[in-house]
């Protein structure tokens, strides 16, 4: 990694006000110069977004995890950064669900990184542009960079928590995800499958009627919404 480049980047996560995990994603936006940046965990118990850099980010964020569809999930799985710079044009050959929703979010652009540390891939930081076009070879670069500089400060944050445990420091910002966990435990026990299909269902639910997943856990959790075999 170039020195001046890395340089830069701590520069701007030291200068930025927000709280460090929030501060990745603000500062990977401005540095590469995208219209908005997400992160995405995939390790421990619940994986999912732990921030995103604006409304939109979020949204598109969440909506990967709910369908489990999207260039983020791509790039965990493959280990390599994975590009639509044109998702006008791309859809609905290729993630034809996730796709038509980021297109209506207005979202056009999409470019994921896998966050790596060794040979262990623990998710993905993912840039959004509300305009079609590549990164080109400088922001490209910035791009990698800063998966790099995101991947170690995950690493520090987790330092001293057990294996398959989130840090608090992360597992807080997507505090959610206990939910969605704890919702997808209880309809396991009421359909009489298997905690992972249950997720299944809950994401489901939530496509089908236009919710956010964490909204559908909630409304589980509380006894307000009961899924039927």
């Amino acid at each position: 990694m170039d020195d001046d480049r890395l340089l830069r980047i701590l520069a701007e996560l030291e200068a930025e006000p927000a709280p460090r995990t929030r501060a990745l994603c603000s500062v990977s936006a401005r540095v590469i110069g995208t219209d908005g940046a997400g992160i995405t965990l995939m390790m421990g118990e619940m994986p999912g977004p732990v921030c995103a850099s604006d409304a939109t980010s979020a949204r598109v964020e969440e909506l990967q995890y709910t369908l489990g569809e999207g260039p983020c999930i791509d790039s965990h799985r493959l280990g390599a950064p994975v590009f639509e710079p044109d998702l006008t044009a791309a859809w609905p050959s290729r993630w034809p669900t996730f796709g038509e929703q980021a297109l209506a979010a207005g979202v056009c652009a999409v470019f994921a990184f896998p966050l790596r540390i060794g040979a262990v891939r623990i998710g993905a930081m993912t840039l959004y542009g509300s305009g079609t076009g590549s990164l080109g070879d400088e922001r490209l670069a910035d791009a990698l960079a800063m998966a790099d500089v995101v991947a170690h400060e995950i690493l520090v944050t987790q330092s001293g928590t057990p294996g398959g445990v989130l840090a608090e420091q992360l597992a807080s910002v997507g505090a959610y995800r206990a939910e969605i966990h704890q919702a997808s435990g209880m309809v396991a026990i009421q359909l009489g499958v298997p905690v992972s299909d249950a997720l299944v269902r809950l994401r489901a639910h939530a496509f089908r009627t236009d919710r956010p997943l964490r909204e559908v856990a909630a409304d589980v959790v509380a006894r307000r919404l009961r899924l039927e075999p």
